[in-house]
């Protein structure tokens, strides 16, 4: 199957709509939210991803047609004093899973990074998506474990959600 890859522009209005339709299926889908996106989302996400100075977001097409996407947002490792990408949400079709097009996202995503001199690129995911950790291990990416905490099983990542 042929996939083309992208760097977002927030400011093109067919990219703005390509994030705000495939944000909403991610979201609906049950390793999302399992809803769709607010009204609220999905009438302010493009707005805050442009005001957010550090977006970085990623789109895979098949044709014309938007079918997955990486949104990330630059960090900086104090540890490292280098930059870092966290991956904040990753969505491929479920119909075109298994095709190449996540790893068509990774490597593009890994190639931003290396431009930027970044340390390293960091993701969630939820502890029961058996299913995507395999995904994510396959390229590479393993529970963090740092020198302050070896033996100590390496390190999670803690939310507290503000209302």
């Amino acid at each position: 199957m042929n996939f083309i890859v992208c760097k977002a522009s927030l400011k093109d209005p067919s990219h703005q709509s390509s994030i705000v339709s495939l944000m909403d299926a991610y979201s609906s889908d049950p390793m999302g939210d399992g809803k769709p996106l607010s009204e609220f989302a999905r009438s302010n996400l493009i707005q805050g991803l442009q005001q957010h100075p550090t977006s970085l977001v990623f789109l895979g097409f098949t044709g014309d047609k938007p079918c997955g996407i990486a949104t990330c947002f630059l960090g900086f490792s104090t540890f490292a004093a280098k930059p870092l990408i966290n991956l904040s949400d990753f969505y491929v079709e479920p119909l075109l899973r298994g095709k190449g097009l996540g790893r068509m996202l990774f490597r593009a995503i890994e190639e931003e990074a290396r431009k930027l001199d970044c340390c390293k690129l960091t993701l969630e995911v939820q502890q029961n998506n058996l299913q995507a950790r395999a995904i994510y291990n396959t390229f590479g990416f393993k529970q963090a474990v740092y020198a302050a905490d070896v033996g100590g099983g390496g390190s999670i990542c803690l939310a507290k959600r503000l209302t």
